[in-house]
């Protein structure tokens, strides 16, 4: 039996990294992180346990990629759903309701990702997360940002500020007011994207994060 090409072997292991990345979704939205073992996760994805600490470091890491993948590909199938388009604003308010989407349709995973992301290794680089900021920076550029490096990283603070207000247990945002805001910063209509059925009534003082997202700086002694 003559061995496997490079180019196999190659396309083998990308379906065993991805088999993990789908299983530690399923595990953790399901039953949450501290509940969920790397074990767990070799086991529902088939794989031998070794090949857990082959691609990742640890849990936390795969966790963090796992929803970057899922980030990423939700955002994917949005941008370039029927009917497709090249406009700018569309595009971009399917981005804040595929990221959005998100934190109502998986609160649990979700929430533990924003966790995660306030540990001690933070932010982790691997190539999901590198997709998924692609994606947001050429959404940017297509919206028409005159400086993508600095626009795309406010959109992603944005978002990630949206979606951590979205899931606060005990206090959480509406996401449909959220949405508003994040549209309304952008100048995007509210038939855009995927509306909610009902637009939100204008909170008092121009919206109850109108604050929290305001980007320009106010004269001093104002």
């Amino acid at each position: 039996m003559s061995p496997r090409s490079a180019s196999v072997n190659e396309e083998l292991r990308r379906r065993s990294r991805e088999r993990l990345l789908q299983a530690a979704v399923e595990l953790v939205g399901e039953h949450g992180f501290e509940a969920t073992t790397l074990g767990d996760i070799a086991d529902r994805a088939g794989s031998a346990r070794g090949l857990v600490s082959y691609y990742f470091p640890g849990k936390r890491q795969l966790v963090q990629s796992a929803v970057h993948r899922l980030m990423h590909r939700t955002l994917e199938e949005a941008l370039e759903r029927e009917p497709c388009t090249e406009d700018g604003r569309e595009r971009l308010a399917r981005a804040i309701d595929a990221i959005l989407g998100l934190a109502r349709d998986r609160p649990v995973l979700m929430r533990q990702h924003m966790a995660g992301l306030l540990q001690a290794e933070g932010f982790v680089q691997c190539p999901e997360q590198r997709r998924l900021a692609e994606l947001l920076s050429d959404t940017v550029a297509r919206y028409g940002a005159q400086d993508v490096s600095a626009d795309y990283p406010m959109l992603r603070a944005l978002l990630m500020g949206a979606v951590y207000a979205a899931l606060v247990p005990g206090v959480p945002m509406p996401v449909p007011r959220l949405r508003a805001e994040l549209f309304q910063r952008y100048g995007l209509d509210w038939a855009m994207g995927v509306p909610p059925e009902s637009q939100p009534d204008p909170a008092p003082g121009g919206g109850d994060l109108s604050r929290f997202f305001a980007t320009e700086e106010r004269p001093s002694g104002s």
